[in-house]
């Protein structure tokens, strides 16, 4: 039985990136054949990608290019070695219009695939707008990436995944708005694809360790001089070193040692042996629970939701900062014999839904 995946496994960010090999690999333990069908949102390549970053003032080329072109090729280059995606590309909405039927079951998932913000609204194919009709259509752990769908975009999403079988979401805020706004009750709560494997799948898979003694890992995507600020302070407090995993050329300026733009595995190496991941990033704070790192977790101003949903879920709302004179975290550490049954279990859950949906094709309880 074969399953093709559509998300955003083009957008230059290492969570997406590792999401979306997660997904591969879930998916590959019931189904025979997974593969991404290779949309790419305009504003993640090319031209348009370089004119999200200087926003109409040319003098930031010259800054932005050089980490656009290595983007290119570190990430494109993970892409091509472990995730299998279609030969034919998909850049318009005109390119769905001739979509040929390549699966069995269709799945849209996971990330932020629904987020009406991030994606500058409704792209339909990320709701399988273009699966045939005799085909079936999940969602694995998809995300709204906010508490509340606007008023406007009710009508057509809904349209969409009325025609859905199942359907499952990555946050509880998700469920709210499938019940709520959109009217729709069968639909679960299941984990991020990082945190359905685990840890153990991702040790076997990261590179050697590269850093000697401790450290507090930085990994921060919305620049804030309160941010470097209270890391600065947190390293004093602490004794430890700073590192700062630099995901663009420019922020090698920034406090911590820098690590510019390592390969994509690098990223699980660097969690596991931090002794504290301080980020503002939902995936590093997963990544952290998950590989038992304790996180210091500081909320973005948008789409904050997903990462205070993940703490309540495992019980550990305390590693939020509420403002940058919290220094008190450092003793508020975390029960991970608790957190780590509260993964195993949810990990369940994700196994529980890939099975009933393979059944219900004809399947059985996996490959």
């Amino acid at each position: 039985m074969k399953a093709a995946v559509i998300t955003l496994h083009s957008v230059c960010n290492y969570g997406t990136q590792l999401q979306a090999y997660a997904t591969q690999e879930k998916l590959k333990q019931y189904f025979d054949d997974v593969v991404f069908i290779d949309y790419r949102r305009p504003d993640t390549y090319g031209i348009k990608l370089l004119q999200t970053f200087i926003k109409g003032n040319i003098l930031k080329i010259p800054a932005i290019l050089p980490t656009l072109l290595y983007w290119k090729h570190n990430f494109g280059g993970f892409q091509k070695k472990y995730l299998n995606i279609t030969s034919k590309k998909y850049l318009s909405m005109e390119d769905f219009e001739k979509f040929e039927d390549i699966a069995d079951v269709y799945f849209s998932g996971s990330d932020q695939v629904w987020n009406t913000g991030w994606n500058n609204g409704i792209i339909p194919p990320l709701y399988l707008s273009f699966v045939p009709d005799n085909k079936p259509r999940y969602s694995y752990s998809s995300s709204f990436g906010k508490g509340k769908l606007e008023e406007k975009d009710i009508e057509e999403i809904k349209k969409y995944l009325d025609k859905f079988k199942r359907i499952s979401v990555r946050e509880e805020s998700g469920l709210d708005i499938l019940n709520n706004q959109l009217g729709i009750k069968d639909a679960i709560n299941i984990i991020d694809p990082t945190l359905a494997m685990p840890p153990e799948f991702w040790r076997n898979i990261a590179p050697k360790r590269k850093i000697k003694g401790d450290y507090i890992l930085i990994y921060n995507l919305n620049r804030s001089k309160e941010f470097d600020e209270y890391a600065e302070e947190l390293s004093k407090r602490t004794g430890l070193k700073l590192y700062r995993f630099c995901t663009r050329f420019d922020q090698i300026f920034r406090n911590g040692k820098s690590i510019v733009m390592p390969e994509i595995l690098d990223f699980i190496t660097l969690v596991d042996n931090a002794k504290i991941v301080l980020t503002d990033s939902f995936h590093a704070t997963a990544f952290s629970v998950n590989l038992n790192t304790e996180p210091i977790c500081i909320y973005p101003k948008n789409y904050s939701g997903r990462l205070a949903n993940f703490l309540k879920l495992v019980g550990e709302t305390q590693r939020h900062i509420e403002n940058f004179e919290d220094f008190d975290v450092i003793d508020r550490h975390m029960d991970f014999g608790k957190v780590n049954k509260i993964l195993e279990n949810e990990r369940k859950k994700v196994d529980d839904f890939l099975k009933k949906i393979v059944i219900e094709n004809g399947g059985n309880n996996g490959k």
